[in-house]
């Protein structure tokens, strides 16, 4: 794969860690945090499977599947906590 390609991936990439990042300290709620760090545990997996894909190491895809399970369960785990009447606000 060209390495233009890689390299723009991994700026758009870490430029939505950011603004995800400014997301879940601004808040204003407790929702839009656990949207927020759901995200940032999306991109992180992004990153993981370019860096995978860039340097042919096929088992980090494996670290990425275990790192979406586990922000996939705190998501439910948050939504769950949210259903049943925890703080939505500061």
């Amino acid at each position: 794969m060209s390495p233009w390609v890689i390299n723009t991936v991994y700026l758009l990439l870490c430029v939505s860690l950011i603004l995800a990042f400014a997301r879940l300290v601004r808040g204003p709620s407790l929702p839009d945090r656990v949207v927020a760090l759901e995200l940032i545990a999306s991109i992180t997996v992004g990153l993981i499977i370019v860096y995978a894909i860039h340097h042919g190491m096929a088992y980090f895809i494996d670290v990425a599947l275990v790192l979406a399970l586990t922000g996939f369960m705190a998501a439910v785990g948050f939504a769950r906590y949210l259903e049943r009447g925890g703080s939505r606000d500061e």
